[in-house]
């Protein structure tokens, strides 16, 4: 039986302007390049861990 895998909305709510470049990397590496962007991944460790290191950056939600 296949299992259903949850995803996350995740949405730039603060500038990348003053984001170090590691930090505007993991953004390009979620698909995310304009303020206010919304983008969905799936619900995994390594989309966990990019999240937690711009957590004061994005707005997650659960889908």
């Amino acid at each position: 039986m296949a299992t259903e895998t949850k995803k996350l909305s995740i949405k730039l709510v603060r500038g990348i302007c003053k984001a170090s470049k590691h930090q505007k990397k993991i953004l390009n590496a979620l698909g995310i390049r304009k303020s206010k962007q919304v983008v969905q991944h799936h619900n995994g460790p390594t989309i966990l861990g990019m999240i937690d290191r711009v957590a004061h950056l994005v707005e997650v939600t659960n889908n």
